[in-house]
């Protein structure tokens, strides 16, 4: 294994807080492989790249040669983590969690190392709980703690309500902090408060507590809110390369080092050494950027599928041209009175648009275009034949072909 202070400087790379960071720096000062669990509830089956943070610092863990428990959360998805939530989370079925679970599993192997990955699923004990053995679980924690967290303290003090069966998914996450023990717990920077719960209940338990290790949340493409689906500032784990290359390119520059330390494989001193370079400007900021949107696309598909990305992203938008493999769509073109087409309906129905008002403002901020060529401001309606057959484009990366 490598000394205790490399092993350091690699695990802080992009770490938002690790506490206590000496416990960490004795544990790895025994030279023995360290066990680091993440539990992980199957909420959605599709992942993004913010998703994907905390396994990219497991999958550093086992570069360094730890091991690492990977805990499915089928027990606690069914009480719906309440972090960040101003409401009740919906609760799911079981059969939605084990579909979830697969397509979880799928794509998180595409990031871990599956013979150094043990994976277990807290219902394992969650549901061999009896009442007995819940009440005297219970009994190690409080309300007046539990409303400490801020989603509570908020929900409480707006008088938003708050179901009893969420307090159980703190209980619920510290006690598998006891089952499992681990040495070190990675969670995202939201989660720390249960994390906490954990290492205090191990301690009631008369266990050594693990160490708690939290990571940033990723902002999006936009470079403002946290990625998210319902922001529409994801990069997917299963987005085909040139959209993924594409996504990626549109970060803001400000973003790239983060990016790096978060979403890549690429190894610590040498983004070290790419933040310095961009820092004094001997790195320019589109290289660097190209080089990361390559890496992130090869991590999730391949290196020749990452190349391509690039070509296809240059003769887009280097040099203008339409991709070879635009979806098609069976547009209704039939003239209105006037004998013309209003495109505006046209672009909501092929899903260019989400809304025909949404498309007006795309045609007028100069943003739609039909074979390349832009539609003039105000420019709702247009000849039929002028859309048979036609590319229609919106934004930078939209397109759809008429049929």
């Amino acid at each position: 294994m490598l000394p205790v202070e490399e092993q350091l400087h690699i695990i802080q790379s992009g770490t938002f807080e690790i506490k206590p960071l000496d416990g960490l720096k004795k544990k790895l000062a025994k030279g023995e492989p360290l066990t680091i669990k993440l539990g992980v509830d199957p909420t959605s089956p599709d992942l993004h790249i913010g998703h994907a943070v905390p396994l990219r610092k497991l999958r550093q863990f086992q570069d360094l040669g730890h091991n690492v428990t990977l805990i499915i959360g089928d027990g606690t998805a069914l009480i719906g983590d309440p972090s960040g939530r101003n409401s009740t989370r919906p609760q799911l079925s079981r059969e939605q969690i084990q579909a979830n679970a697969e397509t979880y599993m799928a794509q998180a192997m595409k990031i871990l190392d599956p013979e150094r990955t043990t994976i277990r699923h807290n219902s394992e004990w969650i549901f061999d709980l009896d009442l007995a053995g819940l009440l005297s679980l219970l009994s190690h924690f409080t309300v007046a703690r539990i409303l400490e967290r801020d989603d509570f303290n908020n929900r409480y003090h707006s008088q938003q309500p708050i179901s009893l069966h969420e307090f159980l998914y703190t209980v619920m996450q510290a006690y598998y902090s006891v089952f499992i023990d681990a040495d070190v717990e990675l969670v995202g920077s939201d989660q720390l408060f249960n994390l906490l719960a954990g290492r205090e209940l191990m301690e009631k338990l008369g266990k050594e507590p693990q160490i708690c290790l939290t990571m940033p949340l990723l902002e999006g493409t936009d470079g403002v809110r946290k990625m998210s689906k319902s922001y529409g500032n994801y990069v997917g784990l299963t987005d085909e390369p040139a959209d993924m290359f594409g996504k990626v390119m549109s970060i803001p520059d400000e973003m790239m080092v983060k990016y790096y330390r978060l979403a890549s494989t690429v190894a610590v001193d040498e983004i070290d050494t790419i933040e310095a370079g961009l820092a004094d400007g001997s790195l320019h900021p589109n290289k660097v950027k190209r080089a990361l949107a390559r890496n992130i696309v090869a991590a999730y598909h391949t290196e020749e599928a990452a190349t391509e990305a690039e070509e296809a992203f240059d003769r887009q938008f280097k040099q203008h041209e339409i991709p070879e493999d635009v979806a098609e769509f069976a547009a209704d073109l039939t003239p209105n009175e006037e004998g013309q087409v209003y495109v505006a309906k046209v672009l909501a129905d092929s899903g260019l648009c989400k809304s025909a008002g949404e498309a007006r403002r795309m045609i007028d901020q100069g943003g739609v275009k039909i074979n390349g060529e832009s539609l003039p401001a105000k420019e709702y309606n247009v000849a039929p034949e002028r859309l048979s057959g036609a590319v229609l484009q919106v934004g930078k990366r939209k397109f759809v072909k008429l049929v």
